[in-house]
């Protein structure tokens, strides 16, 4: 079926982050220098993982997806957030509206399982040391990873399904800067009180459930490194703190968005911009800082490619 043909709307216009033509142009120059941040940081963690023999742990398998999915998150609404900064009219027609509304919540629910996963590697690696090759083999590493991009995509076709069968008869003007389900659900021309709370329900629980799960997870090591000596809860810790520090900088706007039903939509497009923007492009600095392996394995690529280049000069 054709989704125009169900309501009167064939476009929205989205209002962005600001009407202020001097606030639009700082924004634009922000977030084009943040999106090549977040492009070039996590695409190098990549094909550092990928080309080095050292990082073949699972840790290092689930960040190299973490990252990829930190590409595919962004590029769902920064490119368009951006042009948008310089453009008079900031249009969307309805099918790329239900589009990105379908990306941002596929890659946004993978994020939150994937980052779940490696809670969950990090609990087996410390609280179970010698059985951790066993649980964690590539094969099973592999079957978790399809299954949080397979509970990412029932999360977002779920999402999708509810909004495409609202009616939208009139008012089109969409107050964010990407296309999402609170904005939408208040331009419906209908009681959208019960679509609201399932949309709550899967989207909030999902967030907060797994929120849950982290904290439960990392309460479990904490206790459990009580046993360890110093340098062994030093060495510990050193391995949790960064993946902490991205779960509270992903988790925390992004169960403040979804857990309630939105009343204040000027608020939650200023929180979105930390869970679409601000976490995907610090994910590669807080993961490469606080991590030798890492910035180990990116100085030797970037040696092999200058020395690479030499030699073809």
């Amino acid at each position: 079926m054709d989704l125009r043909n169900i309501n009167n709307v064939t476009e929205f216009i989205l209002l962005g982050l600001s009407q202020n033509q001097k606030v639009q142009k700082i924004c634009f120059v922000l977030f084009s220098f943040f999106y090549i941040i977040i492009v070039v940081g996590n695409m190098l963690i990549v094909i550092t993982i990928i080309s080095s023999c050292r990082l073949t742990s699972p840790m290092y398998f689930f960040l190299s997806y973490l990252s990829f999915v930190d590409i595919c998150y962004s590029s769902v609404t920064a490119p368009k957030m951006i042009v948008d900064l310089l453009t008079e009219k900031k249009t969307i027609s309805f099918v790329g509206c239900i589009a990105q509304l379908f990306g941002v919540h596929f890659f946004g629910c993978t994020e939150i399982f994937i980052l779940t996963v490696m809670a969950y590697d990090r609990y087996i690696a410390i609280c179970k040391p010698l059985h951790y090759t066993t649980i964690m083999t590539r094969h099973r590493c592999g079957q978790m990873v399809v299954a949080s991009w397979l509970g990412g995509f029932m999360h977002s076709i779920i999402q999708t399904v509810l909004t495409t069968q609202l009616p939208f008869c009139g008012p089109n003007k969409i107050n964010h800067y990407f296309c999402d389900v609170h904005p939408l659900l208040q331009l419906a021309c209908t009681d959208t009180y019960v679509v609201g709370i399932i949309v709550v329900a899967n989207s909030g629980m999902i967030a907060l459930g797994s929120f849950f799960l982290l904290v439960v997870s990392y309460i479990v090591i904490l206790v459990s490194l009580r046993s360890r000596s110093s340098e062994g809860r030093l060495k510990a810790l050193s391995t949790c703190g960064s993946h902490i520090t991205v779960v509270v900088l992903f988790f925390g706007p992004c169960t403040f968005t979804y857990i309630r039903p939105s009343s204040n939509l000027s608020e939650d497009k200023s929180v979105a911009v930390f869970y679409t923007i601000i976490t995907p492009m610090l994910n590669p600095l807080i993961y490469t800082l606080r991590n030798e392996e890492v910035k180990s394995a990116m100085r030797k690529l970037w040696s092999r490619k200058v020395g690479d280049t030499k030699g073809d000069i």
